[in-house]
């Protein structure tokens, strides 16, 4: 089985083939709340359900939520622009064509003489010639073509803005509403962002896993902060390519993943992993390689966006991902060493050991899941299963490297009746058959989070 995960944005092209992608390989599907109405959502999740519970299947939800997204107004038709030409951002009563309104026109007072500004996923650059109170007077640099709505970004502007938008807000309490189980915040800033969201989702009685986007140059300065609350991280390499510049991506990818992957917070790899297969059946070998570095790299997950969303092949394009996940493992470098600490101590032992007697699987009995992500931080080749007594945590699990099975388990205090339960259930599943050696950690008193403090060697 694949130990890398996969995130699959639902869409159009995919509403209608949830089934047949969780069958393909499907372990979180996103929910872009860029796109759709609260009503659309939640038929979507509706679905998504009890598909899963149909299948037997832990399927997690991934609510993506807007953030800040800096767009433009509403153009009559097609703005051609050619370099040289000169056009405004204007806080409000464009008189011309060549005078745009953008979603936040407060930002305006923070944009400086000299910097640039970012059109259209940045095919389109202009530079800052001239500012009032009310506009900005802008020099193209490179032709092309504008249309309503399209994206802005300010790639050397210190920008004030919080990341959790009143729109945002309410899309965090639909959420905590409705159950998703993972919830990304879009151009997080800094840690203020992720403690923010926490508290609205907190004060809506729901614990989601809290995964911040890393896609503004601040973001990337304040990783280590945003690491420190956050409870997974994606790298967004749309917005960041444009923010930084695309050359710096890959190294940036790379630093992220390192990071996480030492603090065991689960970290996706997003944008543009398949991107051919929106029009294609069959993806380019640069995007092959593209998902397979990823992936060596230490992604615990990767993602498909327009693939699934709006593209041709959302089932194949699955499957592509699956099949890349699969080979690269074949040279995947497991048992991973970092500088442990007492808390991970468990985890390492268990590493150690599996590399030296091979069990079928390691199993791991948690509450809230920090053991599973323990031991999946150090990359151990055996398959991870978990075991919970809690639906939500069962479902975040999914988004975790290694975690090739997970097993919802009545709550029993008694260690080794706990055991036999989870015989009977690995049997009856065929999750484990008869004889199978497994590595089994668990605490000293069952249920209670941060006890795990034993590991065991028994067979099936």
């Amino acid at each position: 089985m694949k130990k890398a995960k996969i995130v699959a944005t639902l869409g159009p092209s995919s509403f209608d083939k949830i089934e047949e992608m969780i069958k393909a390989g499907v372990d979180v599907f996103r929910l872009n709340f860029s796109h759709a109405n609260h009503k659309t959502h939640k038929n979507s999740i509706k679905k998504i359900r009890e598909t899963a519970k149909k299948l037997n299947s832990k399927t997690a939800i991934l609510q993506d939520i807007s953030g800040p997204k800096i767009r433009i107004g509403e153009i009559d038709g097609i703005l051609e622009l050619k370099r040289g030409d000169k056009i405004k951002l204007v806080k409000k009563n464009p008189k011309n064509k060549l005078e745009l309104t953008i979603s936040y026109p407060e930002i305006i007072d923070q944009i400086n003489s000299g910097e640039y500004v970012f059109f259209a996923d940045g095919s389109i650059r202009t530079k800052v010639i001239n500012k009032t109170k009310d506009f900005l007077e802008l020099e193209v640099k490179n032709s092309g073509v504008l249309s309503s709505k399209k994206g802005v970004n300010f790639p050397h502007s210190n920008l004030n803005i919080s990341a959790i938008t009143l729109k945002d807000e309410k899309d965090l309490i639909f959420g905590a509403k409705n159950g998703v189980d993972l919830v990304a915040i879009s151009f997080v800033n800094n840690k203020e962002d992720i403690l923010k969201a926490k508290k609205i989702l907190k004060e809506n009685n729901a614990n989601p896993w809290i995964i911040a986007k890393i896609e503004t140059k601040k973001a990337v300065d304040n990783l280590d902060e945003i690491l420190e609350v956050s409870d997974g991280v994606m790298v967004a390499r749309g917005d960041l390519g444009i923010e930084v510049g695309i050359e710096k991506v890959p190294v940036i990818q790379k630093k992220i993943i390192r990071k996480a992957n030492k603090l065991k917070k689960p970290v996706i790899t997003a944008t543009q992993m398949l991107l051919s297969m929106v029009n294609s059946p069959f993806p380019t070998r640069a995007e092959v390689s593209d998902v397979a570095n990823a992936v060596m790299d230490g992604s615990d997950g990767v993602m498909l966006s327009d693939e699934t969303t709006v593209g041709k092949y959302p089932v194949k394009a699955v499957e592509t991902l699956k099949n890349i996940i699969k080979e690269i493992q074949s040279i995947y470098p497991y048992h991973k060493k970092y500088e442990t600490e007492d808390e991970d101590a468990i985890a390492l032992s268990v590493s150690d050991l599996a590399k030296t007697i091979e069990p079928k699987a390691i199993v791991s009995f948690t509450s809230s899941g920090t053991t599973v992500k323990s031991i999946s931080k150090y990359r151990p080749k055996a398959p991870i299963i978990a075991v919970t007594h809690d639906r939500n945590t069962s479902r975040k699990l999914k988004v975790v490297w290694g975690v090739e099975n997970i097993i919802e388990i009545p709550k029993i205090k008694n260690p080794e009746k706990l055991i036999e339960k989870f015989k009977e259930i690995a049997l009856k599943s065929n999750i484990l058959n008869k004889n199978d050696k497994v590595i089994i950690t668990m605490g000293s008193i069952v249920g209670k989070e941060g006890t795990t403090n034993m590991i065991r060697v028994i067979e099936i």
